[in-house]
């Protein structure tokens, strides 16, 4: 299919659907991605510390918080969609240097010529999958890894096992930290297998989300952030509570009963994430 347009409306069929750039009436110069219908970015071009989706907010209140103000960071992303965090990251702590890695190749091309980011030496974009650019990437060099990728509205399989986990540790600095954007809804089987896959190689870890998403009653994204030490949760709760749809923080021993005793996921048995219920999205379009 060729690139169509209706309105400013841009559609396009990319290597791993359908993306859509749709643009946002309450904010001029704002943009939303769609790919097959499900929301994957949020973008202001003119002030890209505004961020409109609340799982976004939540990861870049992480990065706020495991580092001083300002002080750059060394960066990999997995997964790019139009490049919100790495834009946000870029703007709040200059010098920062950061990779991204996304696999399709024809929505990276779309979103640099449509919304494209400011040029900046220190800011990589690639057409590489996840696990390979963990895989070829030397021990210690990453100060935060934020995965942050779907194919059809799910986490693919080799992206949730613990072999992948003990990757995302390797290239971490000691101090290092992993944010991850799971999307789950009830029984949260997906959720609580990667907290428990997670903390098997990053012990110290948190969860911050919605309450509805957390007691299973509703579909939803809830980010985990998870380390070698102790994260900032009351930082993060006091950020999470303050936001415009507020978030609870889960940690420590309320943790351990969210996980509740969900095996470790390995590559022999992975599976990707469960998919969002039908017409979850139809609302936003």
């Amino acid at each position: 299919m060729g690139r169509k347009r209706a309105g400013d409306r841009v559609v396009e069929q990319v290597d791993t659907g359908l993306a859509e750039l749709v643009p946002d009436p309450d904010r001029a110069g704002s943009w939303t991605l769609l790919l097959d219908s499900a929301p994957q970015s949020h973008v202001d071009l003119t002030d890209p510390t505004h961020l409109e989706f609340e799982y976004v907010r939540r990861l870049a209140a992480a990065v706020d918080l495991i580092a001083p103000a300002g002080a750059p960071l060394r960066v990999l992303h997995l997964g790019g969609g139009a490049l919100t965090l790495p834009r946000y990251v870029s703007a709040t702590r200059p010098g920062s240097t950061q990779r991204v890695s996304e696999v399709d190749g024809a929505l990276v091309e779309l979103v640099r010529r449509a919304l494209p980011w400011p040029s900046d030496a220190r800011l990589r974009v690639r057409v590489e999958d996840a696990r390979a650019v963990l895989a070829s990437t030397r021990e210690a060099s990453y100060d935060v890894v934020v995965a942050d990728v779907f194919a059809g509205a799910r986490t693919p399989a080799h992206l949730t096992s613990v072999e992948y986990a003990a990757e995302v540790a390797r290239v971490l600095r000691p101090g290092g930290w992993y944010l991850a954007n799971l999307a789950d809804g009830p029984p949260l089987r997906h959720a609580r297998g990667q907290v428990a896959t997670v903390r098997s190689v990053l012990p110290q870890a948190c969860l911050v989300g919605d309450a509805a998403v957390l007691r299973g009653r509703r579909y939803g994204n809830l980010v985990l952030v998870a380390g070698r030490s102790a994260p900032p949760v009351p930082e993060l709760t006091r950020r999470a509570a303050g936001d415009w749809f507020p978030g609870r923080v889960v940690a420590g021993d309320e943790l351990d009963r969210f996980a509740g005793g969900a095996p470790v996921v390995r590559d022999a048995d992975a599976t990707g994430s469960d998919p969002p219920p039908p017409g979850l999205f139809s609302v936003r379009r």
